[in-house]
Parts: C-alpha cells; sequence; structure tokens
C-alpha cells in the first residue's frame, strides 16, 4: 500500500495541497442528481451485506466482470452474495488503470475506514468480514452513510407517475436532516417511439385525471403532475435525450401523430422529432415558470446487446457512447425556448467527449442576465467521470465558459457508497487549478483561488437550485 492513494492522492504541487486540505476537503455534499431509492432513505434501510450497499445494480463494476470473462451467474445471475462479491474482488486486481480501481479503494476509504487493504481474491474474506460487520451498525444505514459522507441534499430521479410517498415522509420527519428531493424525469412521456409509450400513457391519463386523445391533454396530465412534483419541493427536471432531435408541428399535426400512436401505428423518424421538440418546448417554459433547472443529458447509446437486453432489461451495462451530431438540433431546441422567453436554467451533459467543446460553447450562446451561470457544462458524465475526463471537462469549461461559476460534481448513482465521487472531483479540481498556480497561469492567491474551489464544491449548487437547507 506504500504510496498508493495517500493522503494526497492526485494532488501534485503545494498549491493544489493546500486548495483541496483547506477548502474542498471539509465541504458538504450537494448531490442534486442521483438514482438513490427514496424508500430505502425513508426506510432507514439496513444493508444485508457489502454485495446489497456494493454491487447490487452497479453496471460500472458488472461491465468490468464481464470483461474479465466472468459468468453472467455472479454477476445479474443467481449466484449467492458472497460468490458474487468474491467474483468482484478477484476482478479489481485487473482494473488497475480503469477508475474502477481508484473508487473501489476510495469507497473501502469511506466510510469503511479500510486503508492498509487492497482487495483481491486473497483479502476478499476479510474485506467480507469487516465491511459486513460495519452495516451491522447504526452509522452505517441509508441514513447513517448519508450524514456520515457529510451529504446536505439529495435529489431523486422520479417518474411524473410516481405518488412521491416516500418523500412526503422524509419531508415530514425532522429527525432527518438532509434534505430529499424529487427530481422530475418525464422521458416515458416523450419517447412516442418505445414499445411501452400507450400503457405509459394510460397510467399517466389514471394518476392525473385527465384522457389523453389529443395532445393538449397530454399537456394537461404534465401540468398536473407537475404541481404534484412542486408541492413536494421538487426543483429539477432530466431528460436523456439519447440523440437530440429538432422539428416544428402545429397543434393538428401533433394531434394526428399522437391519435395515430394511440391507435397503434408506429410513428415515423419526423414524427417522432415533432413530437418530443413540442413536449420539450412546452416543458421548459413550465419549468422556467417554476424556476426549476432543466437538465439534458446527450449521446448514449442504450441497450446495444439486444439479447442480452431480451434477457436481463434496461440498464444492467450494455450501453456505450453515441456518436450522433447534436449541435444543430440542440441549438434550435434551446432557441425555440429562448425566442418565447422560456428558456429555464440548464445544465448539458454530454457523454461523448468529442462534444465537450460543442456543449461548452452552446451554453455560451443562451447565457441570461442577472443569472450567473445560468447555462452549465455539466460535469463529466457517465464514460467520463474519471480522471482524464474530469480533467478535461473542467479545462474546456474554463477555457470557453466560466469555471468559478460551475455547479460541480453529482454522484447520478444508485450507490449509498458513490459520495466518494465527490472526492475524487474535488482531487481533481484542485489539482488542476494548483496546477495553472504552479505555471505562473493564475495568481497564487489562496484566498481567491480558495473561494472559488468553494463555491464549486458546494456554494453555487445551493444558490444555483435555491434550496433552503
Amino acid at each position: 500500500m506504500s504510496g498508493f492513494m495517500q493522503e494526497d492522492f492526485l494532488l501534485s504541487g503545494e498549491f493544489a495541497r493546500r486548495l483541496y486540505h483547506e477548502f474542498a476537503a471539509g465541504q458538504p455534499i450537494f448531490d442534486y442528481h442521483c438514482h438513490l431509492p427514496p424508500q430505502q432513505i425513508a426506510e432507514d434501510y439496513r444493508f444485508k451485506n457489502l454485495y446489497d450497499i456494493w454491487l447490487k445494480g452497479d453496471h460500472y463494476k458488472w461491465r468490468a466482470m464481464r470483461a474479465n470473462g466472468v459468468p453472467e451467474a455472479l454477476i445479474t445471475g443467481n449466484g449467492s452474495d458472497r460468490e458474487k462479491f468474491a467474483a468482484w474482488a478477484s476482478t479489481v486486481p485487473d482494473t488497475i488503470g480503469n477508475p474502477l480501481y481508484h473508487w473501489t479503494h476510495l469507497e473501502l476509504r469511506r466510510p469503511f475506514g479500510i486503508t492498509d487493504t487492497l482487495l483481491s481474491s486473497e483479502t476478499a474474506e476479510e474485506i467480507w468480514s469487516r465491511c459486513n460487520a460495519l452495516l451491522a451498525q447504526d452509522a452505517f444505514s441509508a441514513r447513517g452513510i448519508m450524514q456520515q459522507m457529510n451529504v446536505k441534499m439529495a435529489g431523486t430521479t422520479d417518474d411524473p407517475v410516481d405518488d412521491l410517498r416516500y418523500h412526503r415522509l422524509l419531508a415530514e420527519d425532522a429527525s432527518f436532516a438532509v434534505k430529499i428531493l424529487p427530481g422530475w424525469r418525464p422521458d416515458k412521456a416523450l419517447n412516442l417511439e418505445a414499445g411501452g409509450f400507450c400503457d405509459y400513457l394510460q397510467k399517466l391519463a389514471a394518476v392525473s385525471d385527465t384522457d389523453i386523445v389529443r395532445f393538449d391533454d397530454l399537456r394537461q396530465a404534465l401540468s398536473r403532475r407537475l404541481d404534484h412534483f412542486a408541492a413536494h419541493g421538487c426543483k429539477i427536471a432530466d431528460h436523456a435525450l439519447d440523440i437530440v432531435l429538432y422539428a416544428d408541428a402545429d397543434e393538428a399535426t401533433l394531434d394526428g401523430i399522437l391519435a395515430r400512436r394511440l391507435a397503434g401505428k408506429s410513428p415515423n423518424e419526423l414524427e417522432i422529432a415533432q413530437f418530443k421538440t413540442a413536449v420539450l418546448v412546452w416543458l421548459g417554459a413550465q419549468y422556467a415558470q417554476r424556476g426549476w433547472v432543466q437538465q439534458y443529458h446527450i449521446g448514449a447509446l442504450r441497450n446495444a446487446n439486444s439479447r442480452q437486453f431480451a434477457r436481463l432489461g434496461p440498464d444492467v451495462g450494455y450501453d456505450s457512447v453515441n456518436d450522433a451530431p447534436i449541435a444543430v438540433p440542440l441549438a434550435r431546441l434551446l432557441d425555440a425556448q429562448h425566442r418565447k422567453d422560456a428558456l429555464p436554467k440548464t445544465i448539458l451533459y454530454c457523454l461523448n467527449p468529442r462534444d465537450n467543446e460543442v456543449i461548452a460553447t452552446m451554453a455560451g450562446n443562451f447565457q441570461g442576465e442577472g443569472a450567473p451561470g445560468k447555462m452549465q457544462f455539466g460535469s463529466a458524465w457517465w464514460f467520463n467521470d474519471q480522471k482524464d475526463g474530469m480533467t478535461r471537462q473542467l479545462t474546456q469549461l474554463a477555457q470557453m465558459g466560466m469555471l468559478s461559476r460551475f455547479v460541480g460534481m453529482l454522484t447520478d448513482s444508485r450507490s449509498f457508497l458513490s459520495y466518494t465521487r465527490h472526492e475524487y472531483f474535488r482531487r481533481l479540481l484542485c489539482e488542476t487549478i494548483g496546477g495553472w498556480v504552479d505555471n505562473g497561469e493564475a495568481p497564487a492567491d489562496l484566498n481567491l483561488l480558495g473561494k472559488m474551489v468553494e463555491n464549486i464544491c458546494f456554494n453555487n449548487a445551493r444558490d444555483y437550485f435555491a434550496v433552503e437547507l
């Protein structure tokens, strides 16, 4: 373990080290977008074992195990929890060079305190036993871990048809100081081409008490659900725009598209683009009116392996980077909202790092008066939330935008152990700024740059989302 991931991990200069230890490390976490189950937080879930909290649902680790030849039975199949953990432990030494090696040992370090042992087949039993003993303690429940990691706010990802009962319970529970707010994710109401679209509209119609026949009916249904989410403190919307589309359509055209789809006919590419454009532009105006932030996650190629999708379903690690062009349709989509003076605060993420400069410069096209950092180039996402990807995003944001206004890192994770991603990000942030100082590209002003670091780590996000803590 000598020299590996010590206290100055990723920090090569004295200025970077001071920025991190004096200004970044102690900042609270404002996790404005995650996929944590609100039920587990509301019920203060006790994890059964290390597999339950660490491997269950983690498609990052599943992909690595598949690359290492691990049978699917020991990944998502019917192997026991202990067997699946053993398969992961045997894989870890082979992940050196992959961010998983860093994440794995950061997650063992915090919150489990394991700093003296590397995970491998030889140490699996020891780590399994040590972590399971800790998971039996109150401090390692779902809430306990969030409190240990100094989380002040977590924004979950929720469907418009969700009743938000667990958010209501959390809001009423004065014993838990972490603010848990719902996040509006209406993808199923936009994905006209999806096989379950019509069934989903039936669910949306039922919970909104609205017969959805015409396009305006869909707007009314969504509006009622927006009211429901707003009543539960929602401040943020999220959209998976795997491919960015734009096409204009009048109301009659939209009515016809929806009627044909409800009648069981498959839409063509133009109809898909027209429908999604209309919903997104309308939703953008709703977000602006309500003071919400909209997020666009752009560029994923999902469920590429059709055989495994048929066996296992979505979100199990068979997604990759897409390379569809985004600049023109994204500009038109944002411009359509801006023309109506109804463009809300917006965070743009790209999965293809080729598009970093597109996103960074696109944000600059629509910045707003009196709203510092209104348009954000979001943090390095998914395959990019690693050393190279984070550093590249920070550098390109600084060069083409305004790093000092950045709202910083988020987990975008289903795991309660993913808060060490904030530590990883903060170390790289301080290393980047410290490197500028060392090269004479930024002044060696610890107060100036320290305040900038504190803002990016916490203050900017708190203020941007206007959440009272």
